[in-house]
């Protein structure tokens, strides 16, 4: 999940001059194409501060190779193994787990394996610190100041955002990145792109494009070219949507004293960034500096606290392992389970029908003989033995 965290404790800068205070923790969180950057550069420039990138899948110096090595290595082993191995050494963790999550799965295994303790021990001891909650531990930054960059029509503004990505030279990028990096990978039929940077939205949609282009014809190529480009803006608009539900899982629809608030900026119009964006996101952060209550209300989602994320289904209709109450709500209503149940219903009714109609009385059995001639009945029986 993208994001930018803005803020440290140094002096306020222009238009605050006088406080003596320093800048809150400030996360800006949003889906892809939303203006995180565009907005934390604005603040930064008008509070003063420091930017920091939180972006998954920036480099990090942070002495992690090891460890991110070690995690690469497990997911790619069979996700059934890695499932079995953790039920064995942390069965309450594999119990809210599915067996084909294996990034989870495996992170779980790793925790085991770095520091002796089950994961699931390890996230009972977080919650049970003075300041835990339903996020974990306590917050290692009090108070911080949330908020939430959302667009309700975000399809038009993603697509442009491709074809922006691209006319600012995206293709020679991946060019370069594929010829330097990956091309040996795919002569040897051993590339990858499930982990490290490689798994990143761009690399596997132009896969077909990149291989093929100078070996193919212009035509073929213009259609592998389109063909990527479709991939990319389909798959960005996915992100996106993933993105914006793990917002409202991990903060909105997570009740308790140390859920921080989140307060959402709608950005779906561009032209009205300032009135819409900034200014707000201005009132709110200087809010936190001055100590006071920001005139923009927290957004707020009705929740149901008897809802267990992590309850474990078994669909025997569709052999399907099924995780969390709401998940499970929705998988009894999909149309493959629909579908698999009209099927099995149109199973038991024909085989119902089949035992009714091999199902004769005693009666009719009789008839037969008694009203056919001495030698029929004769000959019948002969048959039948």
């Amino acid at each position: 999940m993208s994001s930018v965290a803005a803020g440290r404790a140094v002096p306020v800068g222009r238009g605050l001059r006088g406080l003596q205070r320093t800048l809150p923790l400030v996360v800006i969180l949003g889906a892809t194409g939303t203006g995180k950057s565009t907005l934390a550069l604005q603040l930064g420039q008008r509070l003063g501060g420091e930017i920091v990138s939180a972006d998954s899948m920036q480099p990090q110096q942070m002495g992690t190779e090891k460890v991110i090595d070690r995690k690469v290595e497990l997911e790619k082993e069979d996700g059934l193994v890695l499932h079995k191995r953790l039920s064995q050494v942390d069965p309450e963790m594999a119990a809210k787990l599915h067996p084909h999550d294996k990034r989870k799965v495996a992170r779980s295994l790793q925790v085991f394996e770095e520091t002796g303790i089950s994961h699931s021990e390890f996230l009972h001891r977080q919650h049970t610190e003075e300041g835990g909650g339903p996020l974990g531990g306590p917050l290692k930054f009090s108070n911080p100041c949330i908020l939430w960059l959302h667009a309700d029509q975000a399809d038009k503004r993603l697509d442009k955002r491709v074809d922006n990505m691209l006319a600012a030279g995206l293709l020679e990028e991946l060019r370069e990145f594929h010829r330097r990096y990956n091309q040996k990978n795919v002569s040897e039929n051993s590339q990858d792109y499930q982990h490290g940077i490689f798994q990143s939205i761009g690399f596997k949609e132009f896969h077909e494009y990149l291989i093929a282009e100078g070996k193919c014809t212009l035509e073929t190529s213009n259609q592998l070219l389109k063909k990527g480009i479709e991939a990319l803006k389909q798959v960005t608009k996915r992100y996106a949507r993933k993105q914006n539900r793990w917002v409202k899982n991990r903060f909105l629809s997570r009740p308790g004293p140390s859920v921080p608030p989140v307060y959402g900026l709608e950005v779906s119009d561009v032209s009205k960034w300032e009135e819409s964006v900034l200014e707000p996101a201005l009132e709110i952060v200087q809010s936190f500096i001055q100590g006071r209550k920001p005139m923009t209300t927290p957004i707020k989602m009705p929740y149901n606290e008897a809802e267990n994320k992590r309850s474990y289904h078994m669909c025997d209709l569709c052999d399907r392992i099924i995780i969390g109450d709401r998940e499970w709500a929705a998988h009894i209503k999909s149309k493959s389970h629909l579908k698999q149940l009209k099927r099995r219903r149109r199973l038991d009714s024909d085989a119902a029908n089949t035992i009714e109609n091999q199902s004769i009385s005693p009666d009719h059995d009789k008839e037969p003989k008694e009203n056919g001639s001495p030698g029929q009945n004769e000959q019948e029986l002969k048959c039948s033995i």
